[in-house]
């Protein structure tokens, strides 16, 4: 994989890309009122991107009736320079149709220890733990 990261001529803003082709904007905390993303927040964003895309598609896999599912990476950081971030949760929001508690903690544990990279690099470096909520979808 091939990262390019083209200033746009101002500021601390750039326009990312990569081997898929997409495009993405970033941007600094002094660029305030721009569009784009932090890098730490890409990294966010990133993890959290690896672990949804296997969770999910391991509870279509085990035949879960899944209705609407969200993933949110809350991160702590540090107060000095490298401002790193010393924890980070992963919560699962999964809403469905008679989820079964076992078959998403089965698929976490699966994106955590075997699949998801992103969770599998980011984990050395600092805690991960993981949650996760079932919704009951609304009956119509």
């Amino acid at each position: 994989m091939t990262a390019i990261l083209n200033w746009k001529g101002e500021g601390l803003k750039f326009a990312a890309t990569a081997n898929t082709g997409g495009e993405v904007g970033l941007a600094s905390g002094q660029d305030e009122g721009e569009p784009g993303f932090r890098p730490m927040e890409m990294m966010a964003i990133g993890l959290g991107g690896c672990t949804a895309m296997d969770v999910l598609s391991i509870l279509k896999k085990k035949r879960q009736d899944v209705t609407a599912f969200e993933v949110q990476v809350h991160t702590e950081v540090v107060d000095q320079h490298p401002r790193v971030w010393n924890q980070v949760t992963i919560e699962y929001l999964v809403t469905g149709n008679n989820i079964d508690p076992d078959a998403v903690e089965r698929a976490m544990a699966l994106s955590y220890d075997k699949y998801c990279p992103a969770q599998n690099m980011i984990r050395k470096a600092v805690d991960i733990n993981l949650t996760y909520k079932i919704i009951e979808a609304a009956s119509s």
